[in-house]
Protein backbone atom coordinates (compact mmCIF):
# COMPACT_ATOMS: atom_id res chain seq x y z
CA UNK A 1 0.00 0.00 0.00
CA UNK A 2 1.45 3.03 -0.86
CA UNK A 3 0.93 6.27 2.04
CA UNK A 4 0.52 9.62 0.75
CA UNK A 5 1.56 12.81 2.83
CA UNK A 6 -1.43 15.76 3.46
CA UNK A 7 -1.08 17.30 -0.11
CA UNK A 8 -1.53 14.22 -1.78
CA UNK A 9 2.16 13.35 -3.03
CA UNK A 10 2.90 9.43 -2.48
CA UNK A 11 5.42 8.55 0.03
CA UNK A 12 8.47 5.98 0.29
CA UNK A 13 7.67 4.65 3.67
CA UNK A 14 5.35 2.16 4.36
CA UNK A 15 5.14 3.43 8.14
CA UNK A 16 2.27 4.92 9.30
CA UNK A 17 3.70 6.41 12.10
CA UNK A 18 6.70 8.15 10.04
CA UNK A 19 3.99 9.72 7.98
CA UNK A 20 2.05 11.08 10.65
CA UNK A 21 4.91 12.89 11.92
CA UNK A 22 6.22 13.89 8.76
CA UNK A 23 2.60 15.47 8.10
CA UNK A 24 2.68 17.00 11.52
CA UNK A 25 6.24 18.83 10.46
CA UNK A 26 5.12 20.00 7.55
CA UNK A 27 2.22 21.58 9.27
CA UNK A 28 4.38 22.90 11.56
CA UNK A 29 6.67 23.95 9.34
CA UNK A 30 5.06 25.76 7.00
CA UNK A 31 2.94 27.60 9.76
CA UNK A 32 6.42 28.93 10.96
CA UNK A 33 5.29 27.02 14.82
CA UNK A 34 7.93 25.89 16.70
CA UNK A 35 8.62 21.62 17.06
CA UNK A 36 8.62 20.57 12.81
CA UNK A 37 12.10 19.82 13.79
CA UNK A 38 11.52 17.04 16.42
CA UNK A 39 8.40 15.60 14.32
CA UNK A 40 10.81 14.85 11.59
CA UNK A 41 13.04 13.32 13.93
CA UNK A 42 10.39 11.18 14.85
CA UNK A 43 9.59 10.38 11.41
CA UNK A 44 12.99 9.20 10.64
CA UNK A 45 13.42 7.65 14.03
CA UNK A 46 10.04 5.64 12.97
CA UNK A 47 11.55 5.21 9.76
CA UNK A 48 15.42 5.18 8.89
CA UNK A 49 14.89 4.75 5.37
CA UNK A 50 12.58 7.13 4.74
CA UNK A 51 14.22 9.72 2.78
CA UNK A 52 11.81 12.83 2.34
CA UNK A 53 11.90 12.56 6.41
CA UNK A 54 15.13 13.20 6.32
CA UNK A 55 15.41 15.91 4.43
CA UNK A 56 12.50 17.83 5.30
CA UNK A 57 14.57 17.56 8.95
CA UNK A 58 17.69 19.10 7.02
CA UNK A 59 14.85 21.74 6.20
CA UNK A 60 13.90 22.72 9.74
CA UNK A 61 17.35 22.33 11.18
CA UNK A 62 18.74 25.17 8.40
CA UNK A 63 15.55 27.00 9.86
CA UNK A 64 17.00 26.90 13.00
CA UNK A 65 20.66 27.76 11.80
CA UNK A 66 22.46 24.48 12.56
CA UNK A 67 23.84 24.14 8.88
CA UNK A 68 26.00 21.53 9.65
CA UNK A 69 23.78 19.27 11.32
CA UNK A 70 21.45 20.14 8.20
CA UNK A 71 23.90 18.77 5.81
CA UNK A 72 24.32 15.50 8.17
CA UNK A 73 20.30 15.09 7.64
CA UNK A 74 20.57 16.06 3.98
CA UNK A 75 23.32 13.22 3.49
CA UNK A 76 20.57 10.69 4.99
CA UNK A 77 18.60 11.68 2.38
CA UNK A 78 20.47 11.33 -0.46
CA UNK A 79 22.08 8.19 0.98
CA UNK A 80 18.57 6.50 1.15
CA UNK A 81 16.82 8.21 -1.85
CA UNK A 82 14.92 6.20 -4.26
CA UNK A 83 16.98 7.08 -7.64
CA UNK A 84 13.29 5.82 -9.52
CA UNK A 85 11.17 8.57 -7.68
CA UNK A 86 11.50 11.75 -9.69
CA UNK A 87 9.22 13.79 -7.26
CA UNK A 88 11.70 12.28 -4.10
CA UNK A 89 14.79 13.23 -6.39
CA UNK A 90 13.87 16.50 -7.21
CA UNK A 91 13.02 17.55 -4.02
CA UNK A 92 16.31 16.52 -2.01
CA UNK A 93 18.25 17.93 -4.97
CA UNK A 94 17.12 21.38 -4.80
CA UNK A 95 17.41 21.34 -0.98
CA UNK A 96 21.57 20.13 -1.94
CA UNK A 97 21.70 22.63 -3.93
CA UNK A 98 20.21 25.78 -1.27
CA UNK A 99 22.24 23.94 1.12
CA UNK A 100 25.66 23.64 -0.63
CA UNK A 101 26.03 27.42 -1.34
CA UNK A 102 23.83 27.16 -5.07
CA UNK A 103 20.48 29.04 -4.69
CA UNK A 104 20.35 30.07 -7.99
CA UNK A 105 20.57 26.22 -9.17
CA UNK A 106 18.08 25.38 -6.56
CA UNK A 107 15.48 27.97 -7.65
CA UNK A 108 16.10 26.48 -11.00
CA UNK A 109 15.22 22.73 -9.77
CA UNK A 110 12.11 24.44 -7.89
CA UNK A 111 10.99 25.92 -11.01
CA UNK A 112 10.83 22.86 -13.08
CA UNK A 113 9.81 20.44 -9.88
CA UNK A 114 6.65 22.54 -9.16
CA UNK A 115 5.58 22.30 -12.77
CA UNK A 116 5.07 18.54 -12.37
CA UNK A 117 5.01 18.54 -9.05
CA UNK A 118 2.64 21.33 -7.83
CA UNK A 119 1.29 20.69 -4.02
CA UNK A 120 4.74 19.34 -2.80
CA UNK A 121 4.88 22.05 -0.54
CA UNK A 122 7.93 21.76 1.35
CA UNK A 123 9.86 22.50 -2.14
CA UNK A 124 7.72 25.04 -3.57
CA UNK A 125 8.16 26.75 -0.24
CA UNK A 126 11.54 27.34 -1.25
CA UNK A 127 10.53 30.06 -3.71
CA UNK A 128 7.62 32.06 -1.80
CA UNK A 129 7.88 34.77 0.54
CA UNK A 130 10.21 38.29 0.60
CA UNK A 131 12.84 35.78 2.16
CA UNK A 132 12.45 32.80 -0.09
CA UNK A 133 14.71 31.91 -3.51
CA UNK A 134 12.74 34.86 -5.60
CA UNK A 135 12.75 37.21 -2.88
CA UNK A 136 16.57 37.18 -2.27
CA UNK A 137 17.28 36.78 -6.36
CA UNK A 138 18.29 40.54 -6.55
CA UNK A 139 16.93 41.09 -9.51
CA UNK A 140 14.64 43.73 -10.54
CA UNK A 141 10.85 42.64 -10.72
CA UNK A 142 11.06 39.87 -8.33
CA UNK A 143 8.00 41.62 -6.61
CA UNK A 144 6.36 40.85 -9.78
CA UNK A 145 7.85 37.15 -10.07
CA UNK A 146 6.83 36.11 -6.38
CA UNK A 147 3.44 37.20 -7.11
CA UNK A 148 3.33 35.06 -10.61
CA UNK A 149 4.83 32.21 -9.14
CA UNK A 150 2.25 32.13 -6.03
CA UNK A 151 -0.63 32.67 -8.21
CA UNK A 152 0.38 29.81 -10.67
CA UNK A 153 0.42 27.60 -7.64
CA UNK A 154 -2.69 28.72 -5.82
CA UNK A 155 -5.58 26.74 -8.14
CA UNK A 156 -3.89 23.97 -7.43
CA UNK A 157 -4.24 23.94 -3.42
CA UNK A 158 -7.91 24.47 -3.29
CA UNK A 159 -8.84 25.96 -0.11
CA UNK A 160 -5.84 25.20 1.48
CA UNK A 161 -4.33 27.91 4.74
CA UNK A 162 -0.79 27.59 3.77
CA UNK A 163 -0.86 28.86 -0.05
CA UNK A 164 -3.47 30.85 0.73
CA UNK A 165 -1.23 33.22 3.24
CA UNK A 166 1.94 32.84 0.45
CA UNK A 167 -0.38 34.06 -2.21
CA UNK A 168 -1.88 37.19 0.20
CA UNK A 169 1.61 38.61 0.72
CA UNK A 170 2.41 38.43 -2.63
CA UNK A 171 -0.34 40.55 -3.40
CA UNK A 172 0.42 43.15 -0.49
CA UNK A 173 3.87 43.15 -1.76
CA UNK A 174 2.44 44.89 -5.11
CA UNK A 175 0.20 47.05 -3.81
CA UNK A 176 -3.09 45.03 -3.84
CA UNK A 177 -3.70 45.43 -0.04
CA UNK A 178 -7.07 44.90 -0.23
CA UNK A 179 -7.39 41.71 -1.94
CA UNK A 180 -4.66 40.81 0.31
CA UNK A 181 -6.45 41.27 3.11
CA UNK A 182 -9.67 39.63 2.29
CA UNK A 183 -7.20 36.21 1.51
CA UNK A 184 -5.23 36.19 4.13
CA UNK A 185 -8.65 36.44 6.93
CA UNK A 186 -9.89 33.22 4.99
CA UNK A 187 -6.07 31.74 5.42
CA UNK A 188 -6.72 32.71 9.10
CA UNK A 189 -10.04 31.26 9.53
CA UNK A 190 -8.62 27.77 8.43
CA UNK A 191 -5.58 28.06 10.90
CA UNK A 192 -5.23 30.81 13.17
CA UNK A 193 -2.14 29.60 14.89
CA UNK A 194 -0.67 30.56 11.14
CA UNK A 195 2.50 32.22 12.02
CA UNK A 196 3.19 33.40 8.28
CA UNK A 197 -0.68 34.24 7.89
CA UNK A 198 -0.25 36.15 10.84
CA UNK A 199 2.98 38.17 9.61
CA UNK A 200 1.48 38.76 6.71
CA UNK A 201 -1.75 40.63 7.83
CA UNK A 202 1.23 42.66 9.68
CA UNK A 203 2.36 43.74 6.67
CA UNK A 204 -1.17 44.30 5.06
CA UNK A 205 -2.15 46.70 8.00
CA UNK A 206 1.43 48.55 8.33
CA UNK A 207 0.47 49.25 4.16
CA UNK A 208 -2.45 50.01 4.77
CA UNK A 209 -1.26 52.36 7.44
CA UNK A 210 -3.62 50.74 10.58
CA UNK A 211 -1.11 50.70 13.10
CA UNK A 212 -3.29 50.77 15.55
CA UNK A 213 -5.45 47.82 14.67
CA UNK A 214 -2.46 45.79 13.97
CA UNK A 215 -0.63 46.84 16.98
CA UNK A 216 -3.36 45.20 18.90
CA UNK A 217 -4.22 42.64 16.31
CA UNK A 218 -0.36 41.76 16.86
CA UNK A 219 -0.26 41.73 20.67
CA UNK A 220 -3.55 39.33 21.08
CA UNK A 221 -1.92 37.10 18.71
CA UNK A 222 1.54 36.61 20.23
CA UNK A 223 0.74 35.42 23.48
CA UNK A 224 0.31 31.97 22.29
CA UNK A 225 3.66 32.02 20.25
CA UNK A 226 6.78 30.16 21.48
CA UNK A 227 9.43 32.69 21.54
CA UNK A 228 11.41 29.33 19.41
CA UNK A 229 9.02 30.11 16.93
CA UNK A 230 10.64 30.96 13.60
CA UNK A 231 9.00 34.33 13.12
CA UNK A 232 8.54 35.24 16.94
CA UNK A 233 11.37 37.81 17.04
CA UNK A 234 10.05 39.33 13.73
CA UNK A 235 6.90 39.84 14.97
CA UNK A 236 7.98 41.35 18.01
CA UNK A 237 9.88 43.75 15.52
CA UNK A 238 6.77 44.28 13.67
CA UNK A 239 5.57 45.50 17.36
CA UNK A 240 7.82 47.30 18.36
CA UNK A 241 7.84 49.24 15.07
CA UNK A 242 4.16 50.45 15.91
CA UNK A 243 4.75 51.32 19.51
CA UNK A 244 7.65 53.54 18.18
CA UNK A 245 4.93 55.43 15.09
CA UNK A 246 2.44 55.60 18.38
CA UNK A 247 5.25 57.61 20.39
CA UNK A 248 4.58 54.59 22.90
CA UNK A 249 8.77 54.86 23.21
CA UNK A 250 8.79 52.47 26.50
CA UNK A 251 7.04 49.77 24.96
CA UNK A 252 9.03 49.98 21.94
CA UNK A 253 12.52 49.36 24.00
CA UNK A 254 10.62 46.99 26.54
CA UNK A 255 9.70 44.63 22.89
CA UNK A 256 13.56 45.22 21.47
CA UNK A 257 15.16 44.41 24.69
CA UNK A 258 12.48 41.23 25.51
CA UNK A 259 12.43 40.17 21.96
CA UNK A 260 14.56 41.74 19.00
CA UNK A 261 17.95 42.03 19.46
CA UNK A 262 20.23 39.72 19.70
CA UNK A 263 20.55 37.92 22.69
CA UNK A 264 16.81 38.13 23.36
CA UNK A 265 15.68 36.78 19.79
CA UNK A 266 15.65 33.22 19.66
CA UNK A 267 15.23 33.17 15.87
CA UNK A 268 17.96 33.38 12.83
CA UNK A 269 20.85 35.49 12.94
CA UNK A 270 20.40 37.53 9.95
CA UNK A 271 17.01 38.35 11.56
CA UNK A 272 18.57 39.50 14.56
CA UNK A 273 20.65 41.75 12.51
CA UNK A 274 18.55 43.38 10.26
CA UNK A 275 15.36 43.65 12.71
CA UNK A 276 17.34 45.38 15.57
CA UNK A 277 19.58 47.73 13.43
CA UNK A 278 16.29 48.91 11.60
CA UNK A 279 14.46 49.94 14.72
CA UNK A 280 17.03 51.49 16.41
CA UNK A 281 18.16 53.94 13.22
CA UNK A 282 14.06 53.95 12.62
CA UNK A 283 13.93 55.54 16.37
CA UNK A 284 17.07 57.81 15.62
CA UNK A 285 14.92 58.90 12.78
CA UNK A 286 12.02 59.68 15.13
CA UNK A 287 14.23 61.84 17.05
CA UNK A 288 14.76 58.84 20.22
CA UNK A 289 18.22 58.32 21.68
CA UNK A 290 19.61 54.99 20.58
CA UNK A 291 22.89 54.53 23.40
CA UNK A 292 26.45 54.24 21.43
CA UNK A 293 26.58 50.44 23.50
CA UNK A 294 23.78 49.55 21.64
CA UNK A 295 25.50 50.20 18.81
CA UNK A 296 28.19 48.91 19.67
CA UNK A 297 27.04 45.33 21.08
CA UNK A 298 25.55 44.92 17.23
CA UNK A 299 28.31 45.85 15.42
CA UNK A 300 30.45 43.09 17.27
CA UNK A 301 27.42 40.42 16.34
CA UNK A 302 27.18 41.71 12.63
CA UNK A 303 31.19 41.11 12.58
CA UNK A 304 30.91 37.68 14.13
CA UNK A 305 28.20 36.36 12.34
CA UNK A 306 28.40 38.17 8.54
CA UNK A 307 32.22 39.14 8.57
CA UNK A 308 31.96 39.50 4.96
CA UNK A 309 30.13 40.33 2.24
CA UNK A 310 28.17 38.20 0.61
CA UNK A 311 24.12 38.11 2.19
CA UNK A 312 22.97 41.56 0.61
CA UNK A 313 20.05 41.89 2.31
CA UNK A 314 22.37 41.55 6.12
CA UNK A 315 25.15 43.37 4.60
CA UNK A 316 23.59 46.78 4.41
CA UNK A 317 22.72 46.41 7.55
CA UNK A 318 26.36 44.88 9.53
CA UNK A 319 27.11 48.50 7.52
CA UNK A 320 24.87 50.34 9.36
CA UNK A 321 25.99 48.56 12.71
CA UNK A 322 29.38 49.73 12.09
CA UNK A 323 29.11 52.85 10.87
CA UNK A 324 26.97 54.12 13.93
CA UNK A 325 29.36 52.17 15.89
CA UNK A 326 32.68 53.77 14.51
CA UNK A 327 33.68 50.74 13.42
CA UNK A 328 35.33 52.03 10.08
CA UNK A 329 37.70 48.80 9.07
CA UNK A 330 34.70 46.98 9.47
CA UNK A 331 32.69 49.30 7.38
CA UNK A 332 35.20 49.38 4.74
CA UNK A 333 34.99 45.93 3.74
CA UNK A 334 31.10 46.26 2.94
CA UNK A 335 31.73 49.83 1.34
CA UNK A 336 34.10 48.12 -1.56
CA UNK A 337 31.87 44.84 -1.47
CA UNK A 338 31.11 43.30 -5.08
CA UNK A 339 29.62 39.87 -3.47
CA UNK A 340 26.42 38.66 -2.75
CA UNK A 341 22.87 39.00 -5.00
CA UNK A 342 22.97 42.54 -5.39
CA UNK A 343 26.40 43.39 -4.22
CA UNK A 344 26.31 46.33 -6.68
CA UNK A 345 24.48 47.92 -4.14
CA UNK A 346 25.55 47.23 -0.96
CA UNK A 347 28.81 49.89 -1.42
CA UNK A 348 26.67 52.80 -2.02
CA UNK A 349 24.64 52.01 0.94
CA UNK A 350 27.48 51.44 3.15
CA UNK A 351 29.12 54.80 2.05
CA UNK A 352 25.92 56.16 2.69
CA UNK A 353 25.43 55.05 5.86
CA UNK A 354 29.17 56.06 6.67
CA UNK A 355 28.52 59.72 5.48
CA UNK A 356 24.88 60.05 7.86
CA UNK A 357 27.00 59.12 10.64
CA UNK A 358 29.05 61.56 10.30
CA UNK A 359 26.62 63.76 9.17
CA UNK A 360 27.86 64.74 5.66
CA UNK A 361 24.65 64.82 4.07
CA UNK A 362 25.94 65.77 0.73
CA UNK A 363 27.67 62.65 -0.10
CA UNK A 364 25.19 60.87 2.05
CA UNK A 365 22.70 61.99 -0.87
CA UNK A 366 24.88 60.96 -3.43
CA UNK A 367 25.33 57.78 -2.57
CA UNK A 368 21.58 56.67 -1.71
CA UNK A 369 20.58 58.49 -5.10
CA UNK A 370 22.34 55.84 -7.07
CA UNK A 371 20.02 52.90 -4.96
CA UNK A 372 16.59 54.44 -4.38
CA UNK A 373 15.05 53.38 -7.88
CA UNK A 374 16.25 49.33 -7.48
CA UNK A 375 15.92 49.33 -3.51
CA UNK A 376 13.66 45.82 -4.40
CA UNK A 377 17.04 43.70 -5.38
CA UNK A 378 18.05 44.26 -1.82
CA UNK A 379 15.81 42.04 -0.23
CA UNK A 380 13.17 42.20 2.28
CA UNK A 381 9.59 43.60 2.47
CA UNK A 382 8.62 47.18 1.90
CA UNK A 383 8.13 47.44 5.27
CA UNK A 384 11.68 46.56 6.00
CA UNK A 385 12.89 48.47 2.91
CA UNK A 386 11.63 51.73 4.71
CA UNK A 387 14.69 52.02 6.70
CA UNK A 388 16.28 53.42 3.21
CA UNK A 389 13.06 55.33 1.85
CA UNK A 390 12.74 56.85 5.33
CA UNK A 391 17.12 57.47 5.84
CA UNK A 392 16.42 59.54 2.36
CA UNK A 393 13.80 61.38 3.52
CA UNK A 394 16.03 62.60 6.36
CA UNK A 395 19.27 63.22 3.95
CA UNK A 396 16.93 65.67 2.23
CA UNK A 397 15.52 67.26 5.74
CA UNK A 398 19.40 67.62 7.00
CA UNK A 399 19.90 69.51 3.37
CA UNK A 400 16.96 72.15 3.70
CA UNK A 401 14.41 70.57 1.01
CA UNK A 402 11.41 69.56 2.89
CA UNK A 403 9.22 69.86 0.40
CA UNK A 404 11.04 67.81 -1.50
CA UNK A 405 11.13 64.62 0.95
CA UNK A 406 7.60 64.95 1.48
CA UNK A 407 6.72 64.99 -2.56
CA UNK A 408 9.27 61.72 -2.61
CA UNK A 409 6.87 60.15 0.43
CA UNK A 410 4.04 60.89 -1.43
CA UNK A 411 5.34 59.39 -4.47
CA UNK A 412 7.40 56.75 -3.27
CA UNK A 413 5.61 55.45 -0.05
CA UNK A 414 2.49 57.58 0.37
CA UNK A 415 1.25 55.21 3.75
CA UNK A 416 4.37 57.18 5.07
CA UNK A 417 3.72 60.55 4.17
CA UNK A 418 0.59 60.95 6.49
CA UNK A 419 2.52 60.77 9.81
CA UNK A 420 5.90 60.38 8.94
CA UNK A 421 8.23 58.73 11.89
CA UNK A 422 10.99 61.46 11.05
CA UNK A 423 11.59 64.04 13.58
CA UNK A 424 10.62 67.71 12.08
CA UNK A 425 8.37 66.35 9.25
CA UNK A 426 5.05 66.27 11.31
Amino acid sequence: MTLHDGYGNALSTQSGAARDHYDQGVRLFLGADYGAGSCFEAAVAADPGFALGHAAHARALMMEGRGADAKAALSRAQATANPDDAREASHIAAFAALLSGQPGQARTIVAQHVRQFPRDALAAQLCTNVFGLIGFSGEVGREAELLAYTEALLPHYGDDWWMMSMHALSLCETGQIAASQRLMERSLALNPRNANAAHFKAHAEYEAGEQSAGRGYLRDWMQGYDPRGVLHGHLCWHGALWALHDGDIEEMWAVVDSGVKPGAMQGLPINALTDTAAIYYRAQLAGVDVAPERWAALSDFAAQYFPDPGQSFADIHAALSHAMAGKGDRLAVLAEAKTGFAGDLVGPVSRSWSAIARGNWSDALGALTTVMETTERLGGSRAQRDLLELAYVNVLMKLGHKDEALRTLRLRRPVLSERTPVAGMA
